[in-house]
């Protein structure tokens, strides 16, 4: 585990932003983890990113975040590779310039923090030949993305504005300590210390910086965190809506009953389990609006669109009886 100190100060500055090019570097790293074979909702899309990584020779650069997520096992690695949002919500071309342009007494602050024994073999060029490295790298980005998320990304940045909608409300009422309560996962909030799964213990105290939240769809159930920033720590955590990839949740088991069924109704049921990524009214408008008096479902306007999202309590009610489904004995 990872265990970071907030204080005060911290905690009351806590924002949250939405990164394409983070977005682009966990899918690298979950394609590393699993190669074509990873697990629902991915299961798809790694199928096909997969062959785009073997075949698609521009791309070939973005594999050093495949290679950085290995290095991670024997401590932490450079941020530089993945540059923290300056504004809530960046298009990728921001990111990737900032990636283009990065600084080369930033390369090599960060490589003598963190690599005391010797900079790897695999990362000499970014320190070497810093500009050719790093706008190789950044064109690498560009087209794994145009080729493997761009297609989804409508709908990808459609979930993690509701995710950002979501916490900015708990946020603002609730206030920042709700909202580390509610990462999900392996993550524990145990005021004043957030604690992350990783495969080393360390400890981060954060002293009068900011905290900067960015959710992803591509996470897989895995945090992360930035603590290079001098003013800034950033903590990267599972999105909700993930589910968007595979377009639902999965079915119960063919040999288990559906036990949400017999408590809201096949069609109920069918309609919770589609907006576990948020989606617009279709032909179940009676339905979205009993289950939204029920207090399972949201409901919000962005234009002429009128978006549904499942509530707090409708996201417990749907992982309990898939729970369920998987081990009756859990419920």
């Amino acid at each position: 585990m990872i265990r970071i100190h907030l204080d005060s100060a911290t905690l009351a500055r806590t924002r949250i932003a939405i990164s394409p090019l983070s977005e682009s570097v966990a899918a690298v790293e979950l394609l590393y983890r699993h190669g074509p074979h990873a697990p629902w909702p991915y299961t798809a899309w790694s199928e096909h990113a997969w062959k785009i990584l073997q075949t698609a020779e521009r791309t070939a650069p973005v594999r050093v975040y495949g290679l950085l997520a290995e290095q991670q096992n024997l401590g932490p690695t450079p941020d530089v590779f993945e540059p923290i949002p300056e504004v809530p919500a960046p298009d990728l071309a921001e990111g990737l310039e900032v990636l283009r342009h990065t600084p080369s007494e930033l390369v090599e602050e960060q490589f003598a923090m963190h690599f005391a024994r010797g900079v790897p073999d695999f990362l000499r060029p970014y320190r070497d030949d810093r500009a050719a490295a790093f706008g190789a790298l950044a064109d690498a980005v560009e087209e794994f993305w145009r080729l493997a998320i761009a297609p989804l990304w409508p709908r990808m940045r459609t979930a993690l504005d509701e995710e950002v909608l979501l916490r900015a409300r708990s946020l603002a009422s609730l206030g920042p300590e709700s909202v580390l309560a509610g990462l999900g996962g392996r993550t524990v909030w145990e005021s004043p210390v957030l604690s992350l799964p990783k495969s080393k213990e360390s400890r981060v105290t954060a002293a009068d910086q900011r905290l900067l939240l960015v959710p992803l769809v591509f996470a897989q159930d895995r945090v992360g965190n930035s603590t290079d920033h001098p003013e800034i720590l950033r903590v990267s955590y599972q999105a909700r809506g993930a589910a968007l990839l595979a377009g639902g949740t999965p079915p119960p088991p063919r040999d288990e009953p559906d036990r949400l069924v017999p408590l809201v109704g096949s069609r109920r049921a069918a309609v919770l389990r589609a907006l576990a990524s948020p989606a617009t009214t279709s032909t179940v408008s009676e339905q979205l609006t009993a289950l939204v008096a029920a207090g399972v479902v949201q409901r919000r306007r962005s234009g002429r669109s009128v978006f549904y999202g499942l509530e707090p309590a409708g996201e417990v009610l749907l992982a309990l009886f898939q729970a369920g489904a998987e081990d009756p004995g859990s419920a």
